[in-house]
This record gives structure tokens, C-alpha cells and sequence, in this order.
């Protein structure tokens, strides 16, 4: 039987995970958070195999969620669950020990299948953005966005959400004068000048949906 626990801040959100994960005999879900330090002390205690985690908290963002829960339990498998259909950010999480990475609104079956692929010790990437990512390897094509360092593209990720300064100063536990650093680096990094040319950008590399 595979354990997992079900990290996401919409209860109803878990509501339907927990649902369609305890439909399959093989799965069981040890319980549910909605904050990222609830995560980790959660998974500290009821040690699960497999932790599927939501990118997206209010309190910590999912590559430090991913840290910090690696460091107190190296064994579980954390697979992210996210809107951010983004091999920059995919590749980030990777690199902070994901096993997986999932994007919300992928087919409801492909859900169990990578939380068993993950439990068994292998990897998993959503099958769009493994799409997008061999293509982008065989066109070579550079992603400005991955100058950004993880504290940047977080910010960089509000600011493309529509996020006002007040809002990414309470979110990320930042001073606005921080937060206004970090968007005259983002600037400079990108080589952009307004926040027009940001959404454009996000929207290009999948960080935010065009709508």
C-alpha cells in the first residue's frame, strides 16, 4: 500500500485529491494540510511514503516546502501538483529533490499513475511539459527566465499573477523595499521595462496562463 500524504491550501481542491487517490486500491492518504510548515511537521510525524504537494502556499512556496521536508525525512518522494505549466520551474524543483511534477488539469488517471511511478522509486513529469521540454532541448532554445534565482522567479511569479507589492510583501514575508529590489533585478535580468512585457514573458514560458 502506497502512503501519501495531500498538501494544498483549497479544501476542496483536497477534498477531490484525497477522493480520487483512496479510489485506487493501492493508495492510501495518511492525512492533509493546507500550509507548508504543516507539511513538514505532518510528514515528520506520520511519515509518509509519498507526499503530493501543491507549488502554490500561502505560507512557504513548494521549493522550500520540498527542502525543508527533505532534510527532516530524505526517503519520502514528493511529486508537485501545480497550475504553472513550466519547465523552468519543473527543472528548479528537480533540483530541490522533487521526484515529479504534475500540472493541474492533467488528465484525472495520470494522477495515481505518477504517485506509484514516484513510490517506486522513479521520477515523473507531466506528460505535456515533457513534451515541451524535449522539444525545447532539440531547439536549443534559451529561457531567460532561468537567470532568475529561486527567490526571484518567486517574486517574478507574483508580479505575473497580479500581485501588488503589498500583497507579495505579506506572502513572502519580504519588506516592500526588498520586494522593490528584487523587481529592478528582475527588470535588468530579463531586459524588460514594464510590467507588460513581464506578463507577456510569463505567459510565453507557462508561468501563468494566457487567458
Amino acid at each position: 500500500m502506497i502512503t501519501v500524504l495531500v498538501v494544498d491550501d483549497h479544501a476542496m481542491v483536497r477534498a477531490g485529491l484525497v477522493r480520487l487517490l483512496e479510489s485506487r486500491e493501492d493508495i492510501s492518504v495518511l492525512g492533509e494540510a493546507g500550509l507548508g510548515r504543516e507539511a513538514v511537521s505532518m510528514c515528520r510525524n506520520l511519515k509518509p511514503q509519498v507526499v503530493l504537494l501543491d507549488l502554490d502556499l500561502p505560507d512557504i512556496d513548494g521549493i522550500e516546502v520540498t527542502q525543508q521536508i527533505l532534510s527532516v525525512q530524505p526517503e519520502v518522494r514528493i511529486l508537485i501538483l501545480t497550475m504553472h505549466d513550466s519547465e523552468d520551474y519543473a527543472n528548479r524543483l528537480i533540483q530541490a529533490g522533487a521526484a515529479g511534477f504534475i500540472v493541474k488539469g492533467s488528465a484525472p488517471a495520470e494522477l495515481p499513475e505518477a504517485v506509484r511511478r514516484v513510490a517506486s522509486g522513479g521520477s515523473y513529469i507531466t506528460h505535456s511539459m515533457m513534451e515541451r521540454m524535449i522539444f525545447n532541448r532539440r531547439e536549443k532554445s534559451d529561457n531567460p527566465i532561468s537567470s532568475l534565482s529561486d527567490r526571484e522567479l518567486q517574486v517574478f511569479t507574483k508580479f505575473a499573477q497580479g500581485k501588488e507589492i503589498r500583497e507579495i510583501t505579506d506572502e513572502l514575508g519580504l519588506s516592500p523595499s526588498t520586494v522593490g529590489t528584487y523587481k529592478r533585478r528582475i527588470f535588468e535580468k530579463l531586459n524588460i521595462g514594464n510590467m507588460a512585457e513581464l506578463f507577456r514573458l510569463a505567459m510565453r514560458h507557462g508561468i501563468i496562463k494566457d487567458i
